[in-house]
């Protein structure tokens, strides 16, 4: 393990492999003094791990903060698509049906990302689309369990 993580972990991501973990802790301590540095250990893990959710949430995340929604949207489609497949859900979110009892991993992330897929629509101003990924997660949590309510009033207060 690296110097940098001698001491203890930044964010606990979970069950993650050493090399992979030992890359996004790195990422994380760089992001604060180089975002480009950040991506691109954020990136290098999803590389040796592309099956591992939280490396996608890393790099949607980054971009969003640093305004690089292009690059925020295509990790956010990234993770959403291998949540899905993880899930044994279709690929597009529009034909999901409503699991019915509350999700937890792969469904529940690929829940909170079409959250994250709506906010980054709304930065981007595309409403339209933002709107739809809202309609269905109302359909598939209607309890607002992953906090998409509050992206859907920001959404209302934008309109």
């Amino acid at each position: 393990m690296s110097n940098v993580l001698a001491l203890e972990k930044l964010i606990d991501f979970g069950a993650l492999p050493d090399l992979i973990d030992n890359l996004v802790q790195r990422g994380v301590a760089a992001y604060r003094t180089d975002r480009a540095e950040a991506d691109r250990l954020f990136r290098e893990a999803l590389e040796e791990g592309p099956e591992h959710l939280p490396l996608y949430f890393c790099l949607y995340k980054i971009h969003t903060y640093q305004g690089s929604l292009e690059r925020a949207l295509e990790a956010a489609q990234a993770g959403l698509q291998e949540a899905a497949r993880q899930a044994g859900w279709p690929e597009d979110f529009r034909a999901w049906t409503p699991p019915g009892e509350p999700v937890d991993g792969p469904g529940r992330f690929a829940l909170y990302t079409l959250k994250a897929l709506a906010f980054i629509r709304l930065r981007r101003e595309e409403p339209g689309e933002a709107r739809e990924a809202l309609l269905h997660l109302e359909r598939l949590d209607p309890t607002g369990s992953i906090g998409w309510p509050v992206v859907a009033s920001l959404a209302e207060a934008l309109a």
